[in-house]
């Protein structure tokens, strides 16, 4: 009686938890799984690059990147845009999700066959500026393993099971690619680190399928029809394509090298890609939460609350994201020099590169709630700035190549091109979101600002350090960089919902539990 007393007491002074509230603990709750994974993202990920970049070198590393370039790009297409358009799916199915997921990974296994055969049969795809060796061609095999890897994981993620996203991508398929490049070098210097590729995706899958079948389970009396299936398909190809630009626009620069240089300059950008790329990473880790978010939004026929949850995500991923380029771009060479004193030529780049991270955040944010609003609008607009990266990618290595600019500037040059399209597809999906809602959908907030020059001005002292004491950029310097940063953003730019983050539950959500 007592119990009861206190709890009516509690209701009394506390109100039911709200659906704003709701919505954000459920954000918040994905996003800190998501940042966690992230972090093990991370730790993973830099033994990798050692580990490729001082015992493979630039060659090898870049020879690797183009082809790895490809084989992504034909598993992204196979996968028809389910990684997200499978939420709508399930959302809006009276069928059993058992037989929607499943539809769904046949159609992936059948795209896949087809893109591993074109590209078995046609290896110079992979390898467009060099001869063909050893294990090379064998790297298709390793399509269907990531469709099927991103469908599953995107199934489960519907089911807010963001968990499994954390262990395959976070945990076992970058553990994976580094302990076996450092194993197989001792094997084959010249395929180990393809080898190693395959068996991370291979181990991913697993990772993936395992929950995936445990939440799903076996299709019971499901039988795949070609109709419903080539249907499925048709009604993604927006999704596909979306998904498809917003990667192509992440990598072409990479192919548009290795066209127009030498593997091994190819193999530099690359190594500054894969370190600019891990604040794109924190973006798309969020995606699995929002969209779940966004497609039960609409389906209320609640555009402002679509708006407040891409405003909210928005922010936390730019603070997140600015954090992580000031800390790799101030002490950029100290950065690339880990990696190995060949690749420290990618310096500029890598400035370029996670700049552009940070002001794509806003448009790459408003497309999570685009592409399900206005699908085919949002893939004219990112068609049109793919086609303008391009342009301008190959306009800038021609002008300073016809002045003799050094190699290095050159090959910076596709990701200042990367930079300005990304800024510009920013500003356009963001305004034509808020157009479509009816509400802004505008992240940015004026501390951000202070709270990056605050810590330029400090690392910027560590910079003129003696270059005898590089490390001291790294080991102290980069703590110093985010500590300063974070303290400005907690201070004058978080708000309550903000700090929702990192709290294990929101007091109301707490309470309404009891």
């Amino acid at each position: 009686m007592a119990l009861r007393q206190a709890q009516g007491e509690r209701w009394a002074i506390e109100p039911p938890v709200t659906q704003p509230q709701q919505d954000i603990a459920a954000l918040a709750k994905g996003g800190r799984t998501n940042i966690l994974g992230f972090v093990l993202r991370l730790l993973a990920r830099l033994p990798f690059l050692f580990i490729a970049g001082r015992l493979y070198g630039p060659d090898i590393v870049g020879r690797f990147a183009l082809a790895v370039v490809v084989l992504e790009f034909a598993a992204l297409v196979c996968t028809l845009g389910l990684k997200r358009g499978l939420a709508q799916a399930l959302t809006t199915t009276d069928r059993p999700h058992a037989h929607v997921v499943w539809d769904a990974m046949a159609v992936a296994f059948v795209a896949s066959i087809a893109a591993s055969a074109i590209l078995f049969a046609f290896p110079q795809a992979m390898y467009p500026n060099s001869e063909l060796y050893g294990a090379e061609r064998f790297l298709v095999l390793a399509v269907i393993a990531v469709a099927w890897s991103d469908i599953s994981l995107a199934a489960l993620a519907y089911r807010l099971n963001v968990k499994a996203t954390v262990t395959a991508r976070a945990v076992v398929e970058p553990w994976t690619i580094s302990i076996a490049a450092w194993a197989l070098y001792y094997v084959s210097a010249r395929d180990g680190l393809i080898l190693a590729y395959v068996a991370s995706m291979v181990a991913a899958l697993a990772a993936s399928l395992i929950p995936f079948i445990k939440s799903y389970g076996l299709p019971r009396g499901w039988k795949p029809e070609l109709r419903p299936l080539f249907a499925l398909a048709r009604r993604n190809a927006p999704l596909a394509g979306a998904d498809t630009i917003e990667w192509a626009t992440r990598n072409v620069d990479r192919f548009i090298l290795g066209l127009m240089f030498a593997p091994a300059v190819v193999g530099i950008y690359y190594m500054a890609q894969q370190v600019a790329s891990l604040p794109q990473k924190l973006k798309t880790s969020f995606d699995p939460v929002l969209a779940p978010v966004i497609t039960q939004s609409l389906k209320d026929n609640d555009r402002a609350a679509v708006a407040r949850q891409i405003r909210q995500v928005g922010f936390w991923i730019i603070a997140a994201q600015g954090a992580l380029a000031l800390a790799g771009s101030i002490p950029g060479e100290a950065v690339m020099g880990v990696v190995g004193p060949q690749f420290v030529a990618g310096t500029a780049a890598l400035a370029f590169l996670l700049i552009a991270e940070v002001l794509a955040s806003p448009g790459a944010v408003s497309e999570t709630g685009l592409v399900y609003v206005a699908r085919h609008r949002n893939l004219m607009i990112s068609i049109g700035v793919l086609v303008f990266q391009v342009a301008l990618s190959f306009a800038l290595i021609l002008a300073m190549r016809a002045v003799n600019w050094p190699i290095a500037y050159q090959a910076a040059g596709v990701a200042v091109a990367l930079m300005v399209a990304l800024a510009c597809g920013s500003l356009v999906k963001a305004w034509f979101l808020s157009r479509l809602l009816g509400a802004s959908v505008n992240p940015l907030r004026w501390p951000l600002v202070w709270a990056a020059l605050a810590a330029i001005v400090v690392g910027w002292g560590f910079t003129r350090l003696p270059h005898e004491y590089e490390w001291v950029e790294l080991v102290i310097g980069v703590p110093v960089i985010v500590a300063v940063y974070g303290f400005v953003l907690w201070k004058w730019a978080f708000h309550n919902e903000d700090r929702a983050l990192f709290r294990k539950m929101p007091k109301a959500e707490a309470t309404a539990s009891a």
